[in-house]
């Protein structure tokens, strides 16, 4: 099953009197349970993919399906609640609520959200989340106690609480040391093996084009290379 497919896909920004076309005509089609590597230079249209596969920002022309449903002709309510049944977001600079404990910054979404099910299997989710990210004994911690491994496994956890189809990752590797990445990505993956989410990573780092099993390459909006492995 196809999770994203994107046809003929344009965005065209006006600055000025100039237009820029940030996508060129992008076609691409992403299965359910790929971990899947964007990957480009700057400018080369990575964000703007991405902001577009999490129905963050609209294209200009083309089709977006995701998850079978087409979303282009879709309001900002739904595509809102759709972002919240269906898509995690993972950051670089991990967006954790400062004032908010670990159990806390993982339950915000399912509170916003306002279906969470009752307290106790809220809760009997949460912990079971914790205990994958290895992060059990820091429940009651605030961010400035954790360090940026930890933080950034707080994050999974929190795209995750919703039990996403999508995970759509910028850079998550890109505030972390090499040790603390590879056990972040390692977690990502067997999430992705065990649970069969679909991980889409917009990244320099070629530690996650070695793990991903669908790698995409951007140059001037356009597809430069395509491999699946």
């Amino acid at each position: 099953m196809m999770i994203v497919t994107l046809k003929n896909l344009w965005k065209t920004y006006t600055m000025g009197e100039n237009k820029v076309n940030a996508l060129k005509g992008l076609s691409l089609e992403i299965a359910e349970g790929e971990f899947v590597s964007v990957a480009g230079p700057s400018g080369s249209g990575k964000s703007t993919m991405m902001n577009v596969v999490g129905l963050i920002d609209k294209a200009s022309e083309g089709s977006v399906l995701v998850c079978g449903k087409e979303t282009t002709q879709l309001d900002r309510h739904e595509l809102a609640k759709m972002r919240r049944e269906l898509i995690g977001f993972i950051f670089q600079s991990f967006n954790l609520l400062p004032v908010l404990n670990v159990y806390e910054n993982i339950e915000l979404p399912l509170v916003i959200s306002g279906n969470s099910g009752s307290k106790a299997e809220r809760k009997d989710w949460i912990n079971h989340l914790l205990e994958q990210v290895g992060l059990a004994d820091r429940r009651n911690h605030t961010p400035a106690e954790l360090s940026g491994g930890q933080q950034q496994r707080v994050a999974i956890a929190r795209a995750l609480v919703t039990r996403p189809k999508i995970v759509i990752a910028d850079e998550p590797t890109a505030n972390l040391d090499s040790e603390n990445g590879e056990k972040v990505l390692a977690l990502m993956k067997q999430i992705n093996q065990e649970d069969k989410t679909t991980f889409i990573f917009s990244t320099h780092d070629s530690t996650i084009w070695k793990m991903a099993n669908h790698i995409v390459f951007l140059h001037d909006g356009e597809i430069a290379s395509e491999t699946r492995q």
